[in-house]
């Protein structure tokens, strides 16, 4: 039995996982003007068959292992299809044959039809499976075409020099000049080495600027644009070739790398690119399948001009090349990359800049012209297929060609920008080829004031009052309203205002001045928001402190933000390590209750300024040792002014639900959007939030409105109790973490019109920078996973604040683009408390505003849709190596007791193609950088 090829072998593989489909086909279409001689044209074809084998060859299995089984042409079953077709149907009945799907177990891989629309107007349609053949046998074959076809019409057979081999040759020579896999001195054993060390490291998958997801399988659908560049730019490129002595295919390969590298693929490049294969002359007529890939991988590191990019090409494609015999298909079975349906293996984008010779039918009688032969079927994330143009001196006269990119991940809009990006880098490039990397701009005028200006448009009016002084005007306006329930109490506006100046009155006697930091560490409830609005009276900040945490938590909280007061309950003081605050209160002991209740009810009349400090939250510790984030009033009353309407909130009146935990600012939002529009805040027991039938039954027993929640705690309480009945009367806002979309289509689905926002906003901002409702964001065709957006929907600005998506470089990247996520304007925390040197790493200088403006950098990945929403799609990779020590199983805790730099120890087990394990371990430090 003749085995298949190496190249055969993975497309035999590919249709046994996939079934038969016309992806791997490769049609031709020849509209014929004349009189065509149908049974010359049919024993023409016919002729070819005979003298090709290939195209006469099926693929069965015996033993579990494929085989070319040769059909004698006596014995073969085939025969041009002549068509009856209306002129208006052409199109559709060459796209039908196009898409033929072939059985390679039993089919021959090539169909003829031949669609007849008159007397003298057909339409020839050969399609080949691209198992016998490639791009270098189109022309063999249509010179065979053609001779045979003259031939018949003058009524004999065709005479050709024979063939000196057949592919079933090529096959044999193809594994004896490749010597054996358990020969470590055979060629494919040293090629496979070169090319494990020359991949190695290289990334699985390019991050490329996706309108959705990649789905679990590719549908092989694609979208495809003309590609253009002009005669003046093809001879720049031709002249930059000759003086950097690389040829034109790396100047473009070169190119298209810097592209993808500014669209967020990273400095690390891999792209595939076919080579003939026919490497001995015998192989130069026949028809089959000879192409070979190679991964041709760009360095980008470093910051390179792009002179010395086309060094690092050319040396890394001629290392290439001198290794191009083992087949890409065999590389792949020895690297062994993550395999997946939905994917190409080491490689996903494809450049081919053709340099065949034209494949010419010349039929006796007949005028030929070509014409598409539409098929949607795409094999690559991106496929770039060249040619170059000269006019008859041998002088440029433009570069032409197609761009395609898969459907499933792309829109025809992307494929169309992606084309311009690229003509406008090669323009740029091709005259200016001293440019460094950060210094090739792929945004257009437009998309530069959009996403700078446009969707950052948030400039409004400063709030007047501050969240406190709103909270009095409501207590004058309606005294009498509800303004809390909890604890099966109810206070009133007039109750709660008194309360809270009389105990203001008190700490200020006690020395609470302006910036005094005062922890709280009070359950939740009425005693907590009593607490808050007398610290602001007296002109203080508060920090919420947890009695779960750990002591030596709770310690390193109080002595880090210099708190002058602890404010607490009796049991709760009695256990709290609280030697490092000069003052401690329990509001229930009965001498602090008496003189708080002799202090006067009417406020103590601080002065206020709006930059005052409002409140320090510390963040949770998750990327490194906790810090504490001050927040001033003038931002917090920025966002009470701008987000409660945002996200449907703020009817005077308003019924709200606290299901938050008050240590943390993830229920800022409701507690402050309450106190300021007037609303009635409702607080639920903390053993009730954890039980959906009890939530559910306080939502509807008190007509709540408003609840804001974490998605994984509501998800929690849906799959228990479902959605419907944990839905508010009005508007959900989800925050604190990012949300499953499928999920949110749920909760969509149960919510009608009843409004579900998305709030953003990370701790060194007040509460949320960022709101959206979902059912704006997310596309209508949404209902499928393949249809969902790439990363989490987060909305727009709030505000008087700015978001900004920045390369490493700190300039904007283009919409779809992935970056970090900065955060400028009122929005913004006044740094973290008495960490001035973390506070300049993290609140970085504006390049985008007035002097003296900063910008937070968030750590988190996102990126702008075309609609000017952002979407998060992760955190920024702060993963380094390990410094100077091996790190064992069982040893990672002492690591982390070795240096108190590190905050975070990451290890991964890697196994190598030999089955060899190793543990590979990343420091990750306190606040990023080397370890």
């Amino acid at each position: 039995m003749i085995p298949l090829s190496f190249a055969q072998r993975r497309l035999w593989f590919i249709q046994q996982l996939e079934g038969p489909s016309a992806t791997y086909n490769i049609p031709v279409a020849l509209r014929l003007s004349g009189a065509v001689d149908r049974q010359a044209l049919a024993a023409a074809l016919r002729d070819v068959l005979g003298r090709h084998e290939v195209l006469r060859t099926a693929f069965p299995v015996e033993g579990g292992e494929p085989y070319q089984r040769v059909l004698g042409l006596q014995d073969l079953d085939w025969e041009l299809q002549v068509v009856e077709v209306a002129p208006e149907e052409l199109d559709g009945a060459v796209a039908a044959a196009a898409g033929h799907a072939f059985d390679l177990s039993v089919d021959v891989p090539v169909r003829a039809w031949l669609f007849a629309a008159g007397p003298d107007e057909h339409v020839l349609t050969l399609v080949v499976h691209h198992i016998a053949g490639d791009g270098w046998s189109m022309r063999p074959l249509a010179q065979d075409v053609s001779v045979a076809y003259a031939a018949r019409c003058a009524g004999r057979a065709p005479e050709w020099e024979p063939l000196p081999v057949q592919y079933a040759d090529y096959t044999l020579w193809q594994q004896e000049l490749l010597g054996a896999e358990d020969d470590p001195q055979s060629l494919l054993n040293r090629q496979i080495g070169y090319w494990r060390e020359a991949l190695d490291g290289a990334p699985q998958e390019l991050a490329l600027p996706f309108d959705r997801p990649r789905p679990v399988a590719a549908s092989h659908q694609g979208h495809s644009v003309p590609l253009d560049i002009p005669a003046d730019v093809h001879a720049q490129l031709a002249k930059l070739a000759r003086d950097e002595r690389v040829t034109v295919f790396m100047v473009l390969q070169a190119a298209l790398s810097v592209l993808l590298s500014r669209l967020g693929a990273g400095r690390d490049i891999p792209i595939g690119s076919a080579i003939a294969g026919r490497t001995d002359a015998a192989l130069r007529d026949l028809v089959g399948f000879f192409v070979n890939t190679l991964v041709l991988r760009t360095d980008l590191s470093g910051d390179p001009t792009f002179r010395e990019v086309l060094a690092r090409v050319r040396a890394a494609s001629l290392g290439a090349y001198a290794h191009q015999d083992v087949p890409f298909e065999r590389l792949v079975e020895e690297l062994a990359p993550a395999r997946s349906l939905s994917r190409h293996p080491l490689f996903q984008v494809m450049l081919t800049l053709q340099n065949t010779a034209e494949a010419v039918v010349d039929l006796p009688g007949l005028r030929t012209e070509e014409m598409t032969a539409e098929l949607s079927a795409v094999k690559f994330d991106v496929s770039v297929s060249l040619g170059e143009v000269f006019d008859d001196e041998g002088e440029p006269v433009g570069i032409r060609g197609s761009l395609t990119v898969a459907a499933d991940l792309f829109d025809m809009e992307s494929a169309e920008r992606l084309a311009q990006r690229w003509a406008q880098v090669l323009e740029l490039l091709s005259a200016r080829p001293q440019t460094r990397l950060r210094e090739v701009d792929v945004l257009s005028a437009d998309e530069r004031r959009q996403v700078l200006a446009e969707w950052n448009d948030t400039a409004a009016g400063a709030p007047e009052l501050s969240v406190p002084e709103l909270f009095e005007a409501h207590a004058v306006r309606t005294p009498d309203a509800l303004a809390l329930v909890a604890d099966g109490l109810e206070v009133s506006y007039a109750e709660l205002d008194e309360r809270t100046n009389r105990l203001a009155r008190y700490l200020v006697g006690r020395g609470v001045v302006p910036e005094s930091v005062v922890a709280l560490c009070l359950p939740r409830g009425i005693e907590m928001i009593y607490a808050i609005l007398a610290v602001w009276k007296a002109g203080g900040a508060y920090l919420p402190v947890d009695v779960e945490l750990p002591a030596e938590r709770i310690v390193f909280m109080l002595a880090d933000s210099g708190a002058q007061m602890l404010l607490g309950t009796r049991d709760v003081l009695d256990v709290l390590p609280a030697d490092e605050v000069p003052a401690v209160v329990a509001l229930d002991d009965p001498a602090v209750m008496a003189e708080v209740a002799q202090s006067p009810a009417t406020a103590p009349g601080t002065p206020t300024s709006s930059a005052r400090l409002a409140y320090v939250i510390y963040t949770s510790g998750s990327t490194g040792r906790p810090k504490g984030v001050a927040v001033t009033h003038d931002s917090l009353a920025n966002y009470v002014s701008s987000v409660p309407a945002r996200v449907g909130f703020g009817e005077p009146g308003g019924r709200y639900a606290l299901l938050q935990a008050q240590v943390t600012d993830l229920g800022n939002t409701v507690v402050f959007a309450s106190l300021a529009t007037g609303g009635r805040l409702h607080v639920l027991d903390e053993r009730a939030v954890t039980d959906p039938a009890a939530v559910a039954e306080y939502l509807a027993a008190n007509a709540i409105d408003y609840v804001k929640a974490v998605p994984s705690h509501l998800a929690a309480l849906t799959a228990a109790g479902g959605a419907a009945g944990l839905l508010p009367a009005r508007s959900l806002v989800l925050g604190g973490e990012a949300a499953s979309l499928p999920w949110v289509r749920e909760l969509l689905s149960a919510a009608g019109d009843r409004g579900v926002f998305n709030h953003y906003g990370p701790t060194e901002t007040t509460i949320g920078v960022a709101t959206g409702r979902f059912s704006d964001m997310l596309p209508a065709d949404g209902t499928t996973p393949d249809r969902m957006p790439l990363g989490t929907p987060l909305g727009t600005p709030i505000a008087n604040t700015r978001l900004y998506v920045l390369d490493e470089s700190l300039a904007p990247v283009a919409p779809k683009v992935v970056g970090e996520l900065y955060v400028a304007g009122a929005a913004l925390a006044r740094g973290y408390v008495r960490r001035a040197g973390l506070t300049a790493e993290r609140f970085v200088a504006c390049p985008f505003g007035g002097v003296g403006e900063r910008m937070y950098r968030t750590g988190d990945r996102a990126r702008w849709t075309a609609e000017g929403n952002l979407e998060y799609v992760g955190r920024v990779d702060e993963q380094v190596k390990v410094r100077g020590f091996r790190i064992e199983p069982g040893e990672i805790e002492a690591v982390l007791a070795a240096d108190e730099r590190v905050a975070q120890v990451v290890v991964v087990v890697r196994e190598d193609t030999s089955g060899d394990k190793r543990l590979v371990a990343y420091v990750v430090p306190v606040g990023g950088g080397d370890a």
